[in-house]
């Protein structure tokens, strides 16, 4: 790493520390030349992903919007931040284990709705309901019918 002050390459790390829930590392170094200090930062590699959505848009991977869909449908459940994040991580893991470029938002949804349909059913219900379009109770009931054995 070149000291911005400088710009020698010999530098060392003094102090590494974890941030953002791990998905970064902060590093202090040192210039052994000029003994400047200054800052890094080493994060996770963006996912290169486009999510192709119903209507045949496409738009890039968005972590938020999973998120705060499936935070939507728990709402007043008793389900953790951390628990909703984990959900996330599996399948932004899944995604990029699986290697395509181009996933659809249905993809996407069917594994927001079997993570859900193990964790709560009632945040599943809810997540069915907006992400299958439900039009009647009819819809509704078959969804429920579908959890119980």
């Amino acid at each position: 790493m070149k000291c911005p002050q400088c710009e020698t390459d010999d530098t060392k790390v003094i102090e590494s520390r974890i941030s953002e829930g791990g998905r970064s590392v902060r590093r202090r170094r040192l210039c052994t030349l000029c003994a400047h200090r200054f800052t890094t930062y080493e994060k996770e590699e963006a996912l290169d992903l486009l999510i192709v959505k119903k209507d045949g848009r496409t738009e890039p991977f968005n972590r938020e919007k999973i998120f705060k869909s499936i935070q939507i449908a728990c709402q007043k459940r008793s389900i953790s931040y951390s628990q909703i994040n984990a959900i996330v991580n599996t399948i932004e893991k899944h995604l990029q284990e699986h290697g395509e470029r181009e996933v659809s938002s249905g993809d996407i949804g069917d594994i927001v709705m079997a993570k859900l349909q193990h964790l709560d059913k009632v945040a599943y219900v809810r997540f069915a309901s907006v992400y299958k379009e439900f039009r009647d109770m009819d819809e509704f009931m078959t969804a429920i019918h579908q959890l119980t054995p």
